[in-house]
C-alpha cells in the first residue's frame, strides 16, 4: 500500500511540475520540445554549419549559445507571436525573385515559423538561456550604457558604415539579407552584440558580416542606437 503522505508530496510536485515551479522542471520540458520540434531547423549542440552548401540550407539561427546572445524575456513573447526577424529568411539567396525595379521576396518560399502557447514559450525560454556556448566571446560590462540621437546612429549606421544595405531600421527601410536591427536591443544582450560585431567570424565561422574593425567609441554608439531605435513604434 503506498503511503498517503508520500501520496501527497508526489500530487503537489506533479501540479507544481505542470506550472512550471519546480527547479528545472521548465528547462527539461523546454529541452523537449526543443529536441522534439526545433532541431529540425535548429542547431542546439554544436558549431554550426561548416560548408557554404550547409550555411545556406540553414532554416534557423544556431541555438548552442542561445544564452549568450538572446533575452529570455523577448524570446518568451516571440515564441507565442512570431513575426519573421530576416525578411528574406535565413539565406536570402533562397528567398528572392527578380522585380520590376530590383530583386523582391519571394513570400511564396517562405515557411511561418510555429507559435507556442505561454507556458511552452517560457519553457524554452528558460531552457535557452541556459545554452552557453562559447561564453569565452562574452566579456560582461563591455557595453557601457549611454545615449545617441537617432540622427546620429543613423548618420553612423547607414552613411559612414553602409549596414542599411543588409540591415532594416524600419520596417521596409534596409537591406533584405541580413536580420532587422530596429528590435534588436529588445531580443539580444547588449554584450552579446558588441563581442558579435568586433568578431562575427568567432560565433559563426561563415557568417556573411563582415569584420568592421570599429573603435571602441563606435561599437558602444552602434549599441546606443539599437536602443533608441527599440524605442520607437515600429509594430
Amino acid at each position: 500500500m503506498v503511503d498517503n503522505k508520500f501520496s501527497k508530496v508526489a500530487g503537489i510536485v506533479f501540479s507544481l511540475a505542470v506550472i512550471g515551479v519546480v527547479p528545472g522542471v521548465q528547462a527539461s520540458s523546454g529541452d523537449a520540445i526543443l529536441e522534439q520540434r526545433c532541431v529540425q531547423c535548429h542547431e542546439l549542440t554544436g558549431p554550426g554549419p561548416t560548408t557554404l552548401a550547409g550555411l545556406w540550407a540553414q532554416k534557423g539561427p544556431n541555438f548552442s549559445y542561445a544564452g549568450n546572445k538572446y533575452k529570455q524575456a523577448w524570446l518568451e513573447e516571440w515564441l507565442t507571436k512570431p513575426k519573421r526577424i530576416r525578411p528574406a529568411g535565413m539565406f536570402y539567396g533562397n528567398h528572392i525573385k527578380p522585380g520590376e525595379a530590383e530583386d523582391v521576396i519571394d513570400e511564396s518560399t517562405l515557411v511561418k515559423h510555429v507559435a507556442l502557447d505561454a507556458s511552452e514559450a517560457k519553457a524554452v525560454a528558460v531552457a535557452l538561456m541556459q545554452r552557453k556556448a562559447k561564453t569565452a566571446l562574452i566579456k560582461p560590462g563591455a557595453y557601457k550604457p549611454g545615449k545617441i540621437s537617432l540622427s546620429s546612429g543613423e548618420m553612423l549606421f547607414i552613411k559612414f558604415r553602409g549596414c542599411a544595405s543588409c540591415h532594416q531600421i524600419e520596417p521596409g527601410y534596409g537591406g533584405l539579407s541580413g536580420p532587422e536591427v530596429y528590435t534588436v536591443a529588445r531580443r539580444l544582450q547588449e554584450d552579446y552584440i558588441i563581442s558579435f560585431i568586433q568578431d562575427p567570424q568567432a560565433w559563426s565561422p561563415l557568417s556573411f558580416m563582415p569584420k568592421r574593425h570599429l573603435k571602441e567609441k563606435d561599437l558602444q554608439k552602434f549599441v546606443h542606437y539599437f536602443r533608441a531605435l527599440a524605442e520607437e513604434d515600429f509594430q
